[in-house]
This record gives structure tokens, C-alpha cells and sequence, in this order.
């Protein structure tokens, strides 16, 4: 199997030859037709595998370019929000898809400014509640949910946090 047979969008389609990636990862050949489909998703797999690739890039073929945030990322660190977010950078520039990455110690009006113009936002749980809370972010719009390692943030102890979270985001929508 290649990434051709994921009929994604053209420019995406460039972006995935221009990175090098010629076949899927298992996690990517088995969680991408999934996730275009629109159904929701539990993925295991080792770390180096392609988890990122394998729900990114289903998100950014799906976006419709809408104004407003339509896919939201959670993770557990202000590492794996960096790492995310250029990852999702690399394959959605030729869509010129804006991404809002959000963690703590980072300037917060900045942050506002991001989100203002994002259409994905990669967020540790703390942060991404301080814009909720504040009104600074409407996940109003969001198709999409991703909770990235998400065992990991239950074992920190942001359950409570994801619950928040979920609560300003539609009832309709996938969750990954």
C-alpha cells in the first residue's frame, strides 16, 4: 500500500512525497481510512511509528477551511504540543492550514492572536482551559477532538481538565 490510495487532496498529497513518506506505518495503514470515514478511533503504538501522521493527516484533508477552530489536539506535555504542531505544520503548509500551539509558559495575548486564526489547535489541558475559561478560544466549530496519549494525561491527573474541555465542544463531532 502507498499513501496515493488515501485519495488524499492533491497539496496534501505533495506535502507526504515532499516529507519522503512513500508507504504507511501498520498504525497509519489501519487508523487513516477510519478516521476519513468519521468514526472515532482508539490507536496504541510504539513511540516512532507514525501516531502523529496517522491522525494528522486524515484532520487536514478533512478541513474545510471554515473560519474558526475546526480540530483540536490535547497532549499531556508542552514537548509533544511542539512536536505536533510542526508535524502537522510540515504536511498542512501547502494547504495553508494555521495551526495555535498552546501550553503554559508561553506569552498568553500571543496565544489569543493564534487562536484567533487557527483552524487546529495543539494545547496541553491547563492552558487550553485558561482560554476557555477566559473566552479567549470558541470551540464552537470543532469537528474533530484528538486526545494525544491520552493514558499518559489520565496518569498525570488531568482527567477533570479533559472533562472541562470536552464540555465546550459539540456533542457531534470525532473524537481520536
Amino acid at each position: 500500500m502507498t499513501f496515493n490510495e488515501f485519495n488524499f487532496k492533491e497539496l496534501l498529497q505533495k506535502a507526504i512525497d515532499e516529507a519522503g513518506f512513500n508507504e504507511p506505518s501498520p498504525i497509519q495503514e489501519q487508523a487513516i481510512p477510519i478516521i476519513l470515514e468519521g468514526k472515532d478511533i482508539v490507536g496504541q503504538a510504539h513511540t516512532g511509528t507514525g501516531k502523529t501522521a496517522a491522525f494528522g493527516l486524515p484532520i487536514l484533508n478533512k478541513l474545510k477551511g471554515k473560519s474558526g477552530v475546526e480540530a483540536v489536539v490535547i497532549v499531556p506535555t508542552r514537548e509533544l504540543a511542539m512536536q505536533v504542531s510542526d508535524e502537522l505544520y510540515r504536511f498542512g503548509r501547502l494547504l495553508g492550514i494555521n495551526t495555535a500551539t498552546v501550553y503554559g509558559g508561553q506569552a498568553y495575548a500571543r496565544q489569543i492572536k493564534l487562536i484567533e486564526n487557527a483552524s487546529i489547535i495543539i494545547a496541553t489541558p491547563g492552558r487550553l482551559l485558561s482560554h476557555l475559561r477566559f473566552c479567549d478560544a470558541d470551540l464552537s466549530g470543532v469537528d474533530c477532538l484528538v486526545l494525544d496519549e491520552a493514558d499518559r494525561m489520565l496518569d498525570i491527573g488531568f482527567y477533570d481538565d479533559i472533562i472541562e474541555i470536552i464540555s465546550h465542544l459539540p456533542k457531534q463531532r470525532q473524537t481520536l
